[in-house]
């Protein structure tokens, strides 16, 4: 029977190797700088507590790497340049826990325990089958989930109309300068060297006139 449990007796459940103690001299072999170097500042007291990933003062690795073009303020919506924030439901789920006629809108989506809030925008997909002819109003209806709604004979109504697209604009090709006039060839006769046959047909009997005379 063990003996009974008190403090001369009192130790840890398992035995643990006892810490080596530093700065207890040279002949302790952790003595005068304490296995810390000299100088420097992972000499100093706290040295320890520095955040993962700092180097020392240069620029860090995570900062070195390529950054990734977009939106990434924090007031920003979405927040990142791929992020959206959406709560999807698709058209599956709606046939699924909601009947014939129904109107399907947020705060129904939160009572039949799809959504937890309203907070985020939902977006109906068309993942799935609908027969039945439901009322729906989102803030946003993918274009296979317009089919299949529209074709059971429901309704979509938008919360929030969507935004136009620009559309791109299309380069035009650079006029080609206008083509200058080209000279007549020199051998060719031009109108202006061509003879007035009138004005020599008046010479001729002008000079008729003055032999008779």
């Amino acid at each position: 029977m063990p003996d009974e449990l008190n403090l001369s007796n009192l130790k840890p459940a398992q035995s643990r190797r006892a810490r080596k103690r530093v700065g207890r001299g040279l002949g302790s072999g952790k003595g005068r700088y304490s296995g810390r170097g000299i100088k420097g500042q992972k000499s100093r007291s706290g040295s320890h507590k520095m955040r993962a990933g700092f180097e020392g003062g240069q620029n860090p690795l995570y900062m070195r790497l390529g950054k990734q073009r977009g939106n990434t303020s924090a007031d920003a919506m979405p927040v990142g340049p791929h992020r959206t924030f959406t709560a999807p439901v698709n058209v599956a789920t709606l046939e699924e826990r909601f009947d014939a006629g129904a109107e399907v809108t947020p705060d129904t989506l939160v009572e039949r325990g799809v959504l937890k809030n309203t907070k985020i925008d939902v977006k109906i997909l068309g993942n799935g089958e609908l027969k039945k002819k439901l009322s729906v109003t989102a803030h946003a209806v993918s274009a296979s989930a317009r089919e299949k709604i529209e074709a059971a004979g429901g309704t979509i109504t938008l919360l929030r109309e969507p935004k136009k697209r620009k559309p791109k604009r299309r380069q035009r090709p650079a006029a080609s300068p206008a083509k200058a006039e080209e000279p007549a060839p020199a051998d060719e006769p031009t109108e202006a060297d061509e003879p007035n046959e009138a004005a020599e047909e008046s010479e001729e009997a002008a000079a008729e006139e003055a032999e008779e005379s």
